[in-house]
């Protein structure tokens, strides 16, 4: 007997994988099994699903009256047959009847299969990496255009039309895939997309994961997911969830990964499977209480971690830490900018104390940050408190240190909050930026005129919130 070839073999606990879809689950272990000839135990073979025909029909031709039926007769019949596959390992194999012809015409591997300089010549070929079902989902398509997929074999059969290259039936499977994409099956369907080199699917996961980022997590799923799809999710700017709850999430991964490896649950393990992607963790982004209550008691980060984090979170210059403080904005919408001047001619004193704008919106919206001027003599590194103020209560809604770096241009440069800041139309709010000089580049940024550089606070970055249009009323 010979063996088939065509392609690697398939996703390890494939089957399983299909089954746990089915059930809004996942499997993991998404490393390819070898395609070495894989010998059939003796056992008897099942005879092939579908309904096949053994005796010949004398001029069945009359009752098909067009192409498509006639082939479709065909489709898992022993009349006309010239090869015979064995799907399958052990007592599951099925033996499937074919026709060189109607698969060569459907796939160019199959074509070089049996009319390629090293064609096959046997009349029966295995196929111990191929289940039965998927196998037959591929036929049946080459044969009548017919596609037949379910929860059960979807994952199985894209992997059989990757295999032997029937880009159509690919392209239905994936579309079977994102119309039953969901939050609980998102991180499981994510890691069979990236294997199977699928980007249209990855990126829907990923957007759905952005979406419903809490609800993704505490899926099964998560927990079964490879490092790299691990890591590819959390360098996302836009998952919408608080950095201390995602910690969690990581360390429960991190907790099954070393069940999967045989480790105990020490913390130096779950450092170890961790690797990078516990570099991708914001922990700048945390408050001074959940860095606390969470990281800085887990084990996981060294001490000088720790101390670094907790330096960061309670003085000021903050020290530099290795780890990235950039909001994640988990906000749909498309950013826009209202500026408090068109242009700058001019520019006044600063003294330390704070610039503010009082506006309100009729729209609701979200803010994400401001646009702040810097010094025009220079590169020049500043510290920053920014803030928005509901005016009337006094109240702070949101509050930020941090720092930023002009270039000495007239530019405006960006600085971000933690987390969009949420504005209601017809309520009077204060946005206040107070800054103060962390680093001069130069000696000619010490001088006196550079304390009359542009540090007024004149743009609003923000999100809009189901709304595509607004006005904003900005005042002194």
């Amino acid at each position: 007997m010979a063996t088939g070839g065509g392609g690697s073999g398939p996703p390890s606990n494939l089957e399983g994988r299909a089954s746990n879809f089915a059930h809004s689950g996942a499997g993991r272990n998404a490393g390819v099994a070898s395609n070495m000839p894989v010998p059939v135990v003796a056992a008897p073979i099942s005879p092939p699903s579908g309904g096949l025909h053994r005796e010949p029909m004398y001029n069945w031709q009359a009752t098909k009256s067009s192409v498509k039926e006639r082939f479709a007769f065909l489709f898992n019949n022993e009349l006309l047959s010239d090869v015979r596959f064995i799907v399958g390992k052990g007592r599951q194999a099925q033996r499937i009847p074919a026709h060189k012809f109607v698969l060569a015409a459907g796939s160019a591997v199959f074509d070089a299969m049996f009319n390629g300089g090293m064609a096959t010549t046997s009349a029966e070929i295995e196929l111990p990496d191929v289940e039965p079902a998927a196998f037959l989902a591929l036929l049946r398509f080459l044969y009548s255009d017919e596609v037949h997929i379910g929860p059960e074999t979807v994952m199985t059969t894209l992997y059989t039309a990757k295999k032997y290259a029937v880009p159509a039936l690919e392209t239905q499977c994936v579309e079977f895939l994102t119309k039953h994409l969901r939050a609980d099956n998102a991180f499981m369907l994510l890691t069979q997309a990236r294997l199977f080199d699928e980007p249209q699917l990855a990126s829907l996961c990923l957007e759905t994961i952005d979406k419903s980022t809490g609800d993704a997590i505490n899926a099964e799923g998560f927990t079964d997911i490879d490092l790299d799809t691990l890591c590819a999710v959390l360098e996302r700017d836009t998952l919408g969830i608080r950095e201390n709850r995602l910690f969690g999430a990581v360390v429960r991964w991190a907790n099954a990964e070393c069940y999967r490896q045989q480790l105990p649950l020490t913390s130096e393990n779950k450092q170890k499977v961790l690797g990078k992607a516990l570099t991708l963790i914001r922990f700048p982004l945390m408050t001074v209480e959940e860095f606390a209550a969470g990281p800085a008691q887990s084990g996981i980060l060294f001490d000088r971690e720790v101390v670094n984090l907790f330096l960061h979170f309670t003085v000021n210059p903050k020290p530099r830490v290795d780890y990235i403080d950039r909001p994640r904005c988990c906000l749909r919408g498309k950013e826009g900018s209202i500026s408090r001047f068109q242009q700058v001619e001019s520019r006044w004193g600063y003294s330390g104390t704070s610039d503010r704008i009082r506006f309100n919106v009729n729209r609701r919206i979200s803010v994400v940050g401001l646009g702040l001027y810097g010094s025009i003599h220079g590169p020049t590194d500043y510290q920053v408190n920014i803030q928005i103020i509901e005016s009337d209560k006094s109240l702070t809604l949101a509050t930020n240190d941090t720092g930023f770096s002009c270039d000495g241009t007239a530019n405006t440069f960006r600085v971000m909050f933690k987390e969009p800041v949420e504005i209601l139309p017809n309520v009077s709010y204060t946005a206040c930026a107070t800054l103060k000089v962390r680093s001069p580049h130069n000696d000619r940024s010490r001088d006196t005129e550079y304390s009359s550089a542009c540090l007024q606070t004149n743009r609003l970055l923000f999100y809009l919130s189901f709304y595509t249009e607004f006005e904003l009323c900005l005042c002194s």
